[in-house]
């Protein structure tokens, strides 16, 4: 008999966290996983603390308490004039992103329905729609700008396409996509009736160009899920708190799967929770300054060490060509980057379909300390280069 479903048979574990634990076990600098190994703002930590002590530790509203669901669109709509959010109707808090978008497939889609997703992808959506029912159909970013080509998108619709995967600024490149590629989108929701999936993550992390969310583009109001979570923009990818902001009549589905997915987020760090989104603008300001010093520090020291890069625009995360440093395939020099040079990166593979798309690619994450690029900077630059 069998011991795994076929679903979960269809895709393997984590590749970013495979690689972050090799980082670990051979005492390398690890620029594999996205998350900071800085402190969160200390008032984040203080309402946290503030909300267990008052005895804010039992179920939240399933879909978010009143006050973080207040608190999301008030905030959205400071940032995005015009967007209008009902926080009794269209907001879903869930936990973290990665549960907004697993939701809002169960919840929207049908086994069958196909899902359409831009590669390289974030690892997570291609078994998020296979743990659906769903079937992905991939559609390249073509380099050096990992720019659509709307022929191949455009061809990759077909009767069965329920929906659409928008990720900007986008994991693994730091592409930001620009408006013509995101009205492309929207017109191809609006011909065909398709449910956009925005993974909006990395709203204020952009270094050129704007974040424009495609559910405020004319007609994308009531076909799109836009989801978020805190754990970019304040630094606690560990709190596990994001959620849905999508119609009454989408939300309904959201809300359900949800509710026995999870129950719901973590009550006391929804409270926390308040506290962030009510940070000046001055704090995104210096969040996206901040990652610009971040990328610019890392960025030179690649190129120094025989990497080509493909500088990204936003989000935290830079997309390399190793063509000039070895022979190798991607996962078998990741390997040895951690073993020879103590630096620890990501198999360019493991965000395609077609692993040889991403056979001579390594991602690397700088949401890091600089004295921590610093040192992963002297590490490469003593990276031998192969005969």
């Amino acid at each position: 008999m069998r011991s795994i479903s076929r679903k979960a048979a269809s895709f393997t574990e984590s590749v970013i966290r495979d690689m972050n634990r090799l980082a670990v076990q051979a005492g390398a600098v690890s620029l594999a996983q996205g998350f900071p190994d800085f402190a969160c703002p200390p008032e984040l930590k203080e309402a946290a603390a503030a909300a267990i002590d008052a005895d804010v530790n039992q179920y939240a509203i399933t879909w978010g308490s009143k006050a973080l669901r207040d608190a999301i669109a008030a905030k959205t709509a400071r940032f995005h004039a015009g967007w209008v959010i009902d926080p009794e109707t269209q907001i879903t808090v869930t936990c973290g992103a990665t549960e907004g978008m697993i939701a809002a497939m169960l919840g929207l889609l049908d086994p069958g329905d196909e899902v359409i997703v831009f590669e390289p992808f974030y690892e997570n959506y291609g078994p998020d729609a296979i743990l659906s029912g769903a079937v992905p159909r991939y559609v390249t970013l073509h380099e050096p700008d990992w720019s659509i080509d709307p022929d191949e998108l455009r061809a990759a619709v077909t009767p069965r396409t329920k929906a659409i995967v928008v990720n900007t600024p986008h994991n693994p490149t730091g592409k930001v996509f620009r408006r013509d590629e995101l009205e492309l989108v929207a017109d191809l929701c609006r011909e065909h009736d398709l449910i956009a999936l925005t993974d909006d993550i990395y709203e204020h992390i952009v270094f050129d160009g704007e974040h424009i969310p495609l559910i405020t583009l004319p007609g994308m109001a009531e076909r799109t899920v836009a989801i978020n979570s805190l754990s970019k923009t304040y630094s606690v990818t560990g709190w596990r708190v994001g959620w849905a902001i999508a119609s009454p009549e989408l939300s309904i589905g959201i809300r359900r799967v949800h509710d026995f997915l999870t129950v719901g987020a973590a009550a006391p760090l929804q409270q926390a929770a308040v506290v962030a989104l009510a940070f000046p603008d001055t704090y995104y300001d210096a969040l996206a300054a901040a990652y610009r010093e971040r990328r610019d520090a890392l960025l030179p020291a690649l190129t120094a060490a025989g990497f080509r890069i493909h500088e990204p625009a936003g989000a935290y995360y830079v997309m390399t060509d190793i063509r000039d440093l070895t022979t190798d395939d991607d996962v078998t020099f990741a390997r040895r980057l951690i073993s020879e040079a103590g630096v620890a990166g990501v198999p360019g593979s493991s965000f395609f379909s077609r692993p040889e798309l991403g056979a001579t690619k390594i991602r690397f994450a700088f949401p890091k300390r600089l004295e921590t690029l610093a040192a992963a900077a002297e590490r490469l630059s003593r990276l031998a280069t192969p005969a």
